[in-house]
């Protein structure tokens, strides 16, 4: 997704319905609802979830539980700024 596209939809209320489960997480933990983000992604088993659901995780602090959820996405995992990766997930998820 084009990162403009995702901050210019962080003005509305809710994200718009037909995005992804993934997108609709980053969405409201940008706004601040780090619970309803996780819970978008808490019972889903596709890497892309996944690779949210670790995102969400590191950002919580529970490092050991986002190393499972990376690990469990296929994904290599560096230590960049918790915005960084937020982003990173945004343009590179669909």
């Amino acid at each position: 997704m084009d990162r403009n596209l995702m901050r210019a939809a962080l003005a509305a209320d809710r994200p718009p319905d037909e995005w992804n489960a993934q997108m609709k997480a980053l969405w409201w933990d940008a706004r601040g609802n780090w619970v309803l983000a996780h819970s978008m992604v808490d019972e889903l088993e596709t890497p892309e979830a996944m690779a949210v659901h670790a995102y969400l995780h590191r950002k919580e602090g529970a490092e050991s539980n986002a190393d499972y959820w990376y690990r469990r996405a296929g994904r290599e995992y560096y230590r960049a700024a918790l915005d960084e990766e937020w982003e990173a997930l945004v343009v590179n998820l669909n």
